[in-house]
């Protein structure tokens, strides 16, 4: 039986919500639109909702706006129905659904994320565990001390007992025996990197190791550990090493492709850092080509960092990525349209309204307040007075009239400054939202935009006779 699904819209945005609707194909899921009586769909609330609408109306599943703020399990106690926001454009309803009737599931991933602290020598206990949170909220499964060559490290015990207290997994990263034997005493879960030649410390400590060549690119001397550990019947990881440009990294990927292809079943680690923090270019496109390969080859775990500038959201990224590659790989679909967290700069579907679609929503207009939208033709602006396209907001600026009112003035430089970067850059624009970089967006509750725009125009309307 399919389910039936009740979407909640406003006055400017039924009809296309309903073309779009009846444009699903395939859909399992049968549909009811309940038009709620608001102009701008985005600006309805949950209380609001909860005035206008008194059932579900026989529905399974309630979908509101994306844009739609506030707490919504008020709204499932009152309608005993699972409501949840659906995109922020209904023109991605597609793509939400799936092209059908599910939604992606990116709740699993096969790859744990090592994030490693690298100065950690340089830090105080107190800023390596603030690091580490940070590290833990973007999805690190296991907090990396790296030490750093000839440098002490007398807080290494310290900073791992605090990691653990606070339930996260600690490995050490080092190439010096002592370090490792320090921190495989102090409980650390993990080393890194034991080789066939530092074995010995695998017999002292009951850290997990990670197992390198003794000599950079020689896959015989990694085999040599790896089956040295396999007769002491302990765990472990192998990591045939990751080369930078142009420096090897094609062979390198070859190398793990022969490990994994002589072991199918032990567990790999790849050290991406060298491709993130060693090339320059935006590090959300090289996690996902990475991870493409990594969920191929079922690589079980990656070393990160996020030490130069543009490597700082190198741990949110590769979240995204194990979750996005994973599904597809489960799937047997190509990565797309399971995330727009790796799309950065540019987005796939940057104008999901055509010029003739706004010139239709601007005819339904009856009031003074301006909409702005972003089409390929650049930028529009209409209210009732009038519908005005350009791709230069100073040359849209004379035709608005606003001269008198500072306060909106200000307002209708920033969104229109906003939405020129999107046309220039084929990104996804809203008014009243952030312009939005994948997993590198942090933004904050454009509630207050809403409110300035809205205080702006009582204001002026109060001013007129």
């Amino acid at each position: 039986m399919s389910a039936n699904i009740l979407f909640l819209t406003g006055k400017l945005a039924e009809n296309s919500l309903n073309k779009v609707l009846a444009g699903i194909q395939p859909a399992d899921f049968e549909y009811q639109v309940a038009q709620l009586g608001i102009s701008v769909a985005a600006l309805m609330t949950p209380e609001f909702i909860a005035r206008r609408l008194s059932d579900a109306r026989g529905a399974d599943r309630i979908v509101i706006p994306g844009l739609c703020r506030g707490d919504l399990a008020p709204l499932v106690e009152k309608y005993g129905v699972p409501v949840e926001r659906g995109p922020e454009d209904l023109k991605d309803l597609p793509q939400y659904f799936g092209h059908g009737g599910k939604a992606p599931d990116l709740s699993r991933y096969a790859t744990r994320i090592f994030a490693e602290i690298v100065e950690a020598t340089e830090l105080t206990v107190e800023q390596i565990v603030a690091r580490a949170e940070r590290y833990r909220a973007q999805g690190a499964n296991v907090i990396d001390l790296g030490c750093l060559p000839n440098t002490p490290f007398p807080h290494m015990e310290d900073a791992i007992r605090a990691l653990q207290s606070l339930g996260m997994q600690v490995s050490v990263d080092s190439l010096n025996s002592d370090d490792l034997l320090r921190a495989g005493h102090a409980g650390a879960d993990y080393l890194l990197s034991l080789t066939e030649k530092t074995l010995w410390i695998a017999d002292e400590v009951p850290s997990t190791p990670v197992l390198i060549p003794a000599k950079a690119g020689s896959l015989p001397s990694l085999y040599r550990a790896i089956d040295g550990m396999q007769k002491k019947g302990r765990a472990f990881l192998a990591d045939p090493i990751l080369d930078p440009i142009p420096f090897g990294l094609a062979e390198s990927i070859v190398r793990y492709h022969r490990l994994r292809k002589r072991y199918p079943d032990i567990a790999i680690m790849m050290g991406i850092g060298n491709l993130t923090e060693l090339t320059d270019a935006d590090t959300a496109g090289i996690n996902a080509m990475l991870f493409g390969i990594i969920a191929e080859l079922r690589i079980n775990a990656v070393l990160t960092t996020a030490v130069s500038p543009h490597a700082s959201n190198a741990v949110a990224e590769a979240d995204v990525a194990r979750r996005v590659m994973f599904a597809a790989e489960e799937d047997r679909r190509l990565p797309r349209d399971y995330s727009n967290g790796l799309l950065g700069l540019h987005d796939r579907r940057p104008f999901p309204y055509t010029p003739e679609e706004i010139e239709e929503f601007a005819a339904q207009v009856k009031d003074s307040n301006f909409r702005i939208q972003v089409s390929e033709n650049g930028v529009h602006i209409y209210n009732r007075d009038g519908l005005h396209c350009d791709i230069d907001p100073f040359r849209l600026y004379p035709l608005l009239d606003v001269d008198d009112d500072a306060s909106h003035a200000f307002y209708l430089g920033v969104e229109l400054a906003r939405a020129q970067i999107a046309w220039q850059l084929k990104k996804r624009y809203a008014q009243d939202e952030e312009l939005h970089w994948g997993c590198n967006t942090v933004a904050p509750d454009p509630r207050g935009r809403v409110e300035h725009r809205e205080a702006a125009l009582k204001k002026k309307k109060a001013a007129k006779p």
